[in-house]
């Protein structure tokens, strides 16, 4: 049986082949520090998950509206115009299974066999496979390491076509942890209100952010920018709730309500006890929030420092997320391998330090190590990879 061509393109998700590799090791016995988690390590916040419970208690547990509860879709709006001063009708926001839903059922609404979408590299490793099972076309920009691994708005001119149809951000970025400054992001958004190309506004990372500076949303800058973006979000970075699987999309109606349409006839709605778990965690203290952030600042501080003391490693301090993506590939040369790749698989099976290579995010020559595991954890694979570049240099 031959399966459907839309599949056998996909490349596998790299994040989720060193997680599988890493925890094969520990099956067998090792200790192995695993660098790859793309999510917080703390639980979920305590009055979160008595809420969840209080609403399983009160027969919360069946189908609700597609695009989600009310309640809900009212915490959000109140969210978007308290943080961000952004004004949204019920029409305008569906609740989706994740963020990851989000753009995905936003690609399959928008994009028609051959439409192209931008997607600036280093990029989360889904954009352009959810860009394939919609049959558009990912059209990768290198962002230069100079540049902070962000795209510029000549290289986003001379990358259009006829047949763009968006262009995704992600500030703050995974695998970077950079930041659109607003005068980028409002340089960038002319250039697609002058060629009328849709902005998808990846903005999962938002709160995580260990800079004064403060998170900007391309929506905010002008009338124009409003209506030409649509905003993802959701509360599994923000409130560590990788698991509950709630995020939304916030724009036009025209393409909300298609969304909505779409999830009828997919996973017909998002978890309804979930979602009142949202809900608490929009109408909540931020507490325990700011807690985790300091805690993440603090281990981003002290990882960035040791990374830096490792031959050969380069390293750009980010402002948020929890990742840095140093530059590895003269550290992996100088120890004898081709490519990084292969140093990150060494690395692995020698030390059990597994770090996702960056060939999965459009940028071969770095890593991503994900800081979010315990200082002591994050100390002690430092010491791991200084041993292991000591080893194969000597």
């Amino acid at each position: 049986m031959e399966l459907a061509k839309r599949v056998q393109t996909l490349t596998p998700s790299s994040t989720l082949a060193i997680t599988a590799k890493a925890k094969a090791l520990k099956a067998e016995g090792h200790d192995v520090i695993g660098l790859g988690a793309g999510e917080p390590d703390f639980n979920t916040p305590s009055y979160i998950i008595e809420a969840a419970m209080k609403a399983m208690q009160e027969g919360h547990t069946k189908y609700t509206p597609s695009g989600g509860i009310p309640d809900l879709k009212d915490a959000i709006l109140s969210k978007m115009n308290r943080d961000q001063n952004l004004t949204y009708l019920p029409s305008e926001v569906i609740v989706t299974t994740g963020a990851k839903h989000a753009l995905f059922t936003l690609f399959q609404v928008l994009l028609n066999k051959g439409d192209e979408v931008i997607v600036p590299a280093p990029y989360w490793v889904s954009y352009p496979e959810q860009i394939k099972l919609a049959e558009g076309t990912p059209v990768i920009v290198k962002a230069k390491e100079e540049h902070q691994f962000k795209m510029t708005p000549e290289q986003l001119e001379e990358t259009i076509t006829e047949k763009t149809k968006a262009v995704i951000i992600n500030s703050p970025s995974n695998p970077t942890g950079m930041m659109y400054s607003e005068d980028e992001l409002r340089a960038i958004g002319e250039v697609c209100l002058k060629h009328d190309i849709l902005i998808v506004s990846d903005e999962i990372y938002e709160k995580l952010i260990y800079s004064n500076d403060q998170h900007v949303s391309m929506a905010q800058l002008s009338d124009e920018l409003y209506k030409q973006t649509i905003i993802i979000n959701g509360v599994s970075k923000s409130h560590s709730m990788t698991g509950w699987r709630i995020g939304y999309a916030l724009g036009r109606t025209e393409i909300i309500q298609a969304m909505t349409n779409m999830a009828s006839h997919s996973t017909s709605n998002p978890t309804s006890v979930a979602q009142y778990a949202a809900l608490a965690a929009y109408k909540g203290s931020d507490e325990e929030i700011n807690e985790m952030r300091k805690a993440f600042h603090k281990r981003l501080d002290a990882l960035h420092s040791w990374l830096l003391a490792i031959p050969g490693v380069s390293c750009e301090k980010p402002m948020g997320a929890f990742y840095l993506f140093p530059n590895v590939i003269r550290t992996a040369n100088s120890c004898g391998f081709k490519t990084v790749d292969e140093w990150v698989t060494a690395l692995l099976e020698e030390e059990k330090v597994a770090l996702v290579p960056g060939s999965g995010f459009g940028s071969p020559d770095n890593v991503r190590l994900s800081y979010a595991t315990s200082i002591e954890q994050l100390e002690e694979a430092a010491k791991r990879i200084q041993r292991f570049v000591d080893k194969h240099q000597s």
